[in-house]
């Protein structure tokens, strides 16, 4: 997908979740470069129009703080290494107001992200495999949990690296 809705967090969380990287990477296994963040939605094109519905929603709504309290990986061939955020009913209720503004106003929406199939996660290493999942699950089993303190909403454009701030807090 090219334009992701994203959520990202406080310095100290970001240095939390850095941390947690770099402990992998300490371990040899590889790990995302960036802001560590949660990605609500994501299309091939999230329009102006959608973008100025988007912030005039976000702006109505609280943002929760997230917890993030289990590392996993989703199964398969893409075993990414995340942390998955405890789902709330706060949370939802903000992940289905996001994608109630966005039916019908964006291109190829990701089902991934859809109400009743997205799991709100933040990514610490590419796909990996094997020995390297297994390093990043030796590198991270003792990380205690990280609250989460929501910064900013945006829409992140993987094409040119652009990031269209919504809402800031």
């Amino acid at each position: 997908m090219a334009q992701a809705l994203t959520v990202f967090f406080d310095d100290a969380t970001e240095r939390r979740l850095r941390a947690l990287r770099e402990n992998a990477a300490a371990a040899g296994v590889p790990v995302l470069d960036g802001r560590p963040g949660v990605v609500l939605a994501s299309a091939s094109s999230i329009p102006a129009a959608a973008r100025a519905a988007l912030r005039t929603e976000l702006r109505s709504l609280f943002l929760p703080d997230l917890w993030f309290s289990t590392l996993g990986t989703f199964p398969g061939e893409d075993a990414v290494l995340l942390l998955t955020a405890v789902v709330d009913a706060e949370l939802l209720a903000v992940h289905s107001a996001v994608h109630d503004v966005l039916a019908g106003r964006v291109s190829n929406p990701s089902a991934y992200h859809f109400p009743g199939a997205w799991i709100p996660h933040c990514a610490l290493t590419p796909a990996l495999g094997g020995a390297e999942l297994t390093a990043g699950f030796d590198a991270l089993r003792s990380a205690e949990p990280v609250r989460a303190a929501v910064a900013e909403v945006a829409v992140l454009d993987s094409r040119d690296g652009t990031a269209d701030v919504l809402v800031a807090r």
